[in-house]
């Protein structure tokens, strides 16, 4: 017979173990099981073409690539003419799709949207992925930023007003056809604390909440709707010049990412990302001081390098 005391404990064990047994079956079906039984979302069934935002360079080039490679029209949107002009030729040539060219500056208010809505009429649009951002040239303090007015209003036009009015354009008509998928590109800053980079940390954690609720509003209406936050990835954005397993190069992101609409709603898409943000809350559980520090003196080092590269300061 059991003590009182002794029953409590076995309750609090078995409560613990069930969590524990839990967590290990949702990563086990999210990364293998889900994807291997073809259980995350056909993109090529919610419609004829894909929309991607800041789509000539990193993952945004990456996704056009990867959902072309499944024979997906592609609408690139980008701001320069010259690289929407190669990159849509490559496409056109390597995948035999069709692609639709829209020069775009997300930083330029209203009017830019008037134009995209305007371009986009008429086109079935299957797959709309939010991927245009900016954030810090270098890691900084928030008040220390040179020409931080500039600099911050960017930011919050681009990673926030971009997410919000492309929405607003493209899914009127997916309600309509009751399908379609949208991949709002958030970044594991938005779950983890970002100092020096503050202002993009926040905008981010803009999209992964819009993202969350924007879901719940819509999936009634056949609408899968993913916030995606990935860690480092190898780009011109993150400055990461050869890609490693923590930080992949932007296809090998893409290729894991895509397996994953439709089987999590809210994800880093990446495996190694999780783990790096698991560890992170572990350390904060266990030491919120000693996790804050790490990554301030990591964002330092980072700042200090930046500025003896003659970056303005």
């Amino acid at each position: 017979m059991f003590t009182p005391l002794e029953k409590v404990g076995i309750i609090c064990l078995s409560v613990v173990g069930f969590q524990i047994l839990r967590s290990i079956f949702r990563v086990i079906y999210n990364n293998i099981l889900g994807p291997a039984l073809n259980l995350n979302v056909d993109v090529t069934k919610a419609g004829s073409w894909a929309v991607v935002t800041g789509s000539t360079d990193g993952l945004g080039k990456a996704y056009a690539e990867a959902l072309a490679a499944k024979g997906m029209n592609i609408v690139l949107i980008s701001r320069s003419i010259e690289k929407l002009e190669n990159v849509g030729l490559a496409i056109e040539e390597k995948y035999k799709v069709r692609t639709k060219l829209i020069v775009a500056d997300f930083t330029g208010g209203s009017a830019v949207y008037q134009k995209i809505e305007k371009d986009l009429f008429g086109v079935e649009i299957g797959v709309l992925i939010n991927n245009v951002g900016m954030s810090y040239p270098y890691p900084e303090y928030f008040i220390d930023m040179p020409n931080k007015q500039t600099v911050y209003q960017d930011i919050i036009q681009c990673n926030i007003f971009s997410v919000t009015n492309m929405c607003q354009i493209v899914l009127p008509q997916m309600v309509e056809r009751g399908k379609g998928v949208i991949v709002n590109v958030s970044s594991s800053s938005a779950l983890l604390p970002s100092p020096l980079l503050t202002v993009y940390g926040a905008t981010k954690a803009f999209v992964d909440k819009f993202s969350t609720d924007l879901s719940i509003e819509y999936s009634k209406k056949g609408i899968v709707i993913q916030s995606i936050l990935p860690g480092y990835v190898a780009t011109k954005m993150s400055k990461i010049r050869r890609s490693t397993w923590m930080a992949p190069s932007a296809p090998k992101y893409v290729s894991r990412a895509l397996l994953s609409i439709g089987i999590e709603d809210r994800t880093t898409g990446y495996f190694p990302h999780k783990l790096m943000v698991d560890t992170v809350h572990l350390i904060q559980s266990i030491s919120p001081r000693l996790a804050i520090w790490v990554i301030l003196r990591t964002m330092e080092n980072i700042r200090r390098r930046a500025t003896k590269k003659n970056i303005p300061h």
